[in-house]
């Protein structure tokens, strides 16, 4: 069967149960070139606001360091001590780094693909081991892919240092006249628009990848036909089976509807097309009640059953058509209640002269 689907044309749209496997597994469209993208232009912008705050502090601590180096004794404690002071310096002028690399990793994951944990993706699966199918994935189809994604977002960002720094030439040729905090402005302001439109151009490679991305999971997820219909067959349950349980149940249901047949007062019919039986007991009932009812071969069957138990019938289209539209086991309805009265009376006045005869 597996062989089967494999041969077959994955011609039909994914199901929402398909979706949630696939996401349950952990396969998901997520772009890591987004991911990226959105987190160095983050830090990017990170660090305009926070680069010169920054430097300055590292540039106190350094100087911090050479003044007190004069009177620095070099014994174990006092390294272990100067260790630890200089960590916990660095760590809390990093601290704003590592945590927006927290944050725009959590955010740029959930934008893409929601609220989704799932430790599926952990479970240690030996197939991967095998080295002949792991040496088909470097030479496969997506591998391709990620290796032309690769250079061409090498090619374009490598293009456009290029064209920033060749439009930049002939200012840096005057470089050799300026002071070196004026060159240190420029360089960096420089490398500042490089990172800037490299940024640029990320975000865009991101958007192309995340949609590509979106699009090949599509395609993954596709079914063929037999997919599709044992999919069904296993929520919806074998529409053969389903159709032999519906056929066992009517017939149960006509079952018991024509033993109530011979408890019924009157039956009343169409004549030969339609038959209902009504059944009415004074002081426990408000209404008439239908017990049975059919058409054609079931409406027979009812008329057979009212001669063996010699239960009235009385031809009556008009009336017999409006009380085949009432459920069974419900009360006349109230349009009827005159018509069934007086067809009630009549078996009632029919009973009580055989009674007196």
């Amino acid at each position: 069967m597996a062989d089967d689907n494999s041969q077959q044309e994955r011609t039909e749209k994914a199901t929402a149960k398909r979706r949630d496997d696939f996401r349950k597994k952990g396969q998901v469209a997520q772009s890591k070139e987004l991911g990226s993208a959105a987190l160095m232009s983050s830090f990017l912008l990170l660090w305009f606001f926070y680069g010169q705050f920054l430097w300055d502090r590292l540039a106190l601590l350094v100087a911090e360091l050479w003044q007190a180096s004069a009177t620095f004794e070099i014994t174990p404690p006092a390294i272990v001590h100067l260790t630890a002071y200089i960590l916990q310096k660095v760590g809390l002028l990093l601290a704003p780094i590592l945590l927006l690399v927290l944050v725009v990793g959590f955010l740029s994951t959930f934008l893409q693909i929601g609220w989704l944990f799932t430790t599926r993706p952990l479970v240690p699966d030996f197939a991967k081991l095998d080295p002949i199918k792991g040496a088909a994935k470097f030479f496969s189809k997506r591998s391709l892919v990620e290796v032309v994604k690769s250079l061409a977002k090498m090619l374009l960002v490598g293009f456009v240092a290029y064209k920033t720094f060749s439009n930049e030439f002939e200012d840096a040729l005057h470089l050799v006249d300026m002071e070196v905090a004026a060159t240190l402005y420029y360089v960096c302001r420089v490398v500042v628009l490089v990172l800037l439109k490299s940024c640029a151009v990320l975000i865009v490679l991101g958007l192309l990848d995340f949609g590509f991305v979106r699009w090949e999971m599509e395609q993954k997820m596709r079914m063929t036909k037999q997919e599709l219909r044992e999919e069904f067959r296993d929520t919806e349950g074998d529409p053969h089976l389903k159709a032999r349980i519906r056929s066992i149940q009517q017939q149960m249901a006509r079952k018991r509807m024509m033993a109530e047949v011979p408890k019924a007062d009157v039956v009343i019919t169409n004549p030969t097309h339609i038959a209902v039986a009504l059944i009415y007991k004074r002081g426990e009932m408000d209404a008439p009640r239908v017990v049975a009812k059919g058409a054609d071969h079931l409406a027979q069957r009812i008329r057979e059953i009212a001669r063996e138990n010699k239960i009235p019938i009385v031809e009556n289209p008009p009336v017999a058509r409006a009380l085949h539209k009432v459920d069974l086991g419900t009360a006349v309805p109230e349009e009827l209640f005159r018509a069934v009265a007086e067809i009630l009376a009549y078996i009632y006045r029919l009973n009580k002269k055989q009674g007196l005869s």
